[in-house]
């Protein structure tokens, strides 16, 4: 069974940066698209950023031109990068790979931001 983990996140104080990291326990075949969730307590979990396959972006207009998603197809990795974090940026961040049969889903990697 594939497992995807991901790593990075923390507690960071408003207007600093962190880079999650996420990639498979093995290989995905036919994935489609790579993404970042995130959920903030008592909050439904809302979509961060995408990216196909053919590298087309799609980021929430609450993150726009501070994050950046990015992959390393040698990795096999997704990545998140994330500068001038808010405390509005607070919350468990998902790491999710769709292919054409089945969509993945990280255990979640809890980010803080906080003076």
């Amino acid at each position: 069974q594939v497992r995807l983990v991901e790593s990075g996140g923390g507690l960071v104080q408003p207007g600093g940066s962190l880079r999650l990291s996420c990639a498979p326990s093995r290989g995905i075949f036919g994935v489609k698209q790579r993404g970042w969730y995130r959920q903030a307590p008592g909050k439904e979990r809302e979509l961060v950023a995408t990216i196909t396959t053919a590298g087309i972006t799609n980021y929430a207009d609450s993150v726009k031109d501070r994050f950046t998603i990015s992959r390393d197809y040698a990795k096999n990795a997704v990545y998140l990068q994330m500068n001038s974090l808010k405390p509005e940026d607070t919350a468990v961040y998902y790491c999710n790979v769709d292919t054409w049969g089945q969509s993945y889903w990280g255990q979640g990697t809890q980010v803080t931001v906080s003076s």
